[in-house]
């Protein structure tokens, strides 16, 4: 399974999930974004119990295979084993933790890096991919100011590997994010509250899997 397109001219957008921002249940928001056909969604609910998030995952795999849709778990690599997930992203400090074997298991595995030196980091540990951010302005992360394209730029130019831009990316400055050389950007606040992920995907400009 892959996610990046790059080397046909594609620009990526994986959907980021968060429950809380949501104004239904998650499943049926995963859906719905589902539907829409990103080029990946971000199981990132990683404040759950590891029992909250098997089950989470168990019903975002099955809707993700559904609808032709890569589904990415994040931080809770003993659970995407046991339910057979090919695709994990980590925080850097929990990716340091696993082995060669670990890291290996699967097919798409990712870091969130927050410097270009992280960057090298984390494809030295064996990522096929990297968040980089935060990019923009988020109140995700109130009181912490973006650190930019100049930024994200160096972090692109610093590695093999594709590098998604995360953090305020809006349909307003996310061809900001691909001038800098970024493959992709991950979308968390837009497409869990957007009436029509459809719509807000097309904004952004994505085309579709």
């Amino acid at each position: 399974m892959t996610i990046c397109m790059s080397d046909t001219g594609k620009f990526d957008i994986i959907c980021v999930t968060n429950r809380k921002l949501c104004r239904e249940d998650l499943a049926a928001r995963i859906e719905k974004v589902a539907a829409a056909h990103p080029s990946g969604i971000l199981l990132r609910e990683k404040d759950m119990t590891q029992e909250e998030y098997r089950e989470l995952a168990r019903q975002a795999l099955a809707l993700c295979r559904e609808y032709g849709v890569p589904c990415i778990l994040h931080s809770f690599a003993d659970v995407a084993k046991e339910v057979g997930a090919s695709a994990l992203h980590m925080p850097l400090p929990l990716l340091r933790e696993m082995d060669d074997r670990q890291r290996t298991a699967f097919a798409l595995l990712g870091a969130s890096c927050h410097s270009a030196a992280e960057a090298k980091e984390a494809e030295r540990l064996g990522c096929t991919y990297i968040t980089a951010g935060h990019v923009f302005d988020t109140d995700c992360k109130k009181g912490l100011p973006g650190r930019g394209i100049a930024f994200l730029r160096e972090v692109c130019r610093s590695v093999s590997i594709p590098v998604y831009a995360i953090g305020g990316i809006s349909p307003d400055n996310i061809g900001l994010a691909r001038q800098a050389g970024a493959d992709g950007a991950c979308i968390m606040s837009g497409l869990m509250r957007c009436g029509d992920p459809g719509d807000y995907l097309r904004k952004c400009g994505h085309r579709g899997t």
